[in-house]
């Protein structure tokens, strides 16, 4: 069960690029994450980091922050804009301009209980 999430819906990059970036962060604290994000050269990392910091923001009445980590990032699909070049001799071919939507929820830790010993 999540404690917070916060969503960013037909952000203008193809979901492929922005997926190697959530899959960097998938797992990891929130302060991880931060941290990690601030210092990649890749330019989801940006938006993802304002998301992550939103999801904190919604978490904030039931865990600190040193608490959560980020239980699920899922990157879709959004709406596909088709656009047209031309090309030689009176055709046309297609773009598409693609867009993402990222979801990302974030989930209290919850220590590990330690099993007892097992004996033979």
């Amino acid at each position: 069960m999540s404690d917070a999430s916060a969503s960013l819906s037909n952000y203008r990059q193809s979901p492929r690029k922005v997926r190697l970036v959530a899959d960097l962060i998938r797992g990891k604290s929130a302060d991880r994450a931060l941290a990690l994000l601030s210092t990649l050269p890749k330019r989801a990392s940006d938006p993802v980091a304002k998301l992550l910091l939103s999801a904190i923001a919604n978490a904030k009445q039931t865990a600190p922050q040193s608490e959560l980590y980020i239980s699920s990032i899922q990157v879709n699909g959004g709406v596909v804009f088709k656009r047209q070049m031309p090309r030689a001799r009176g055709r046309a071919s297609a773009i598409r301009k693609r867009t993402s939507h990222i979801t990302l929820a974030l989930s209290k830790k919850t220590p590990k209980a330690v099993a007892p010993a097992a004996t033979k």
